[in-house]
């Protein structure tokens, strides 16, 4: 009994293992797998090929503009101290802290137009609200012209009847309405 338990103990390590090993095996494939071009990259540069890329810079002529090479010179970059040629060759070194400085300027230009269009949307806002601000202090005015109109008319109003009271002794408006009611009656 010992040895059939001791048989299937190591029957059972050994499955173990198998399965170990085969899991094992196929993160190995996959990593093969997935790192398969950039070997193929590896390999290209590695070998001797016909159409091999050398970067030496010997036919290539670099013109710095105007702009870019005085801020270059200038006092506040003392990082940039390299020639852009070497022994008639280009330096590359060099020609990546160019291109660093231009990429600075340009940042530097769409960061100052960005302070321009916010500029001009702060004035145009300050404009709109003053504009808002004029045309509510006028209908305000309107308003209180209006409502003094009103009560000019109401005063005038009164004024009249107190006059027509006096002269006739009665509302003008009971008089017509009289007469009318009068004439209505001599009618029927």
């Amino acid at each position: 009994a010992y040895r059939m338990k001791q048989n299937d103990q190591n029957k059972s390590d050994t499955t173990e293992s198998i399965q170990k090993v085969r899991s094992m095996w196929t993160v190995i494939m996959e990593m093969l797998t997935s790192l398969k071009q950039d070997k193929e990259v590896v390999d290209s540069v590695l070998e001797d090929c016909v159409h091999r890329c050398i970067l030496d810079g010997t036919n290539v002529i670099l013109r710095v503009p105007r702009l870019l090479a005085h801020r270059i010179e200038s006092d506040e970059n003392e990082a940039f101290t390299a020639n852009v040629y070497e022994d008639g060759k280009l330096n590359f070194v060099a020609v990546i802290q160019v291109l660093n400085e231009a990429l600075k300027m340009l940042r530097d230009e769409h960061c100052q137009a960005e302070l321009k269009d916010l500029h001009g949307i702060e004035n145009m806002v300050a404009s709109c609200n003053k504009a808002l601000q004029d045309l509510n202090r006028k209908s305000l005015e309107r308003e209180q012209k209006r409502v003094a109109v009103r009560e000019s008319i109401s005063r005038k109003e009164e004024d009249w009847e107190m006059k027509w009271k006096t002269f006739l002794g009665q509302n003008p408006f009971n008089l017509i309405l009289k007469e009318d009611l009068v004439s209505v009656v001599q009618f029927f």
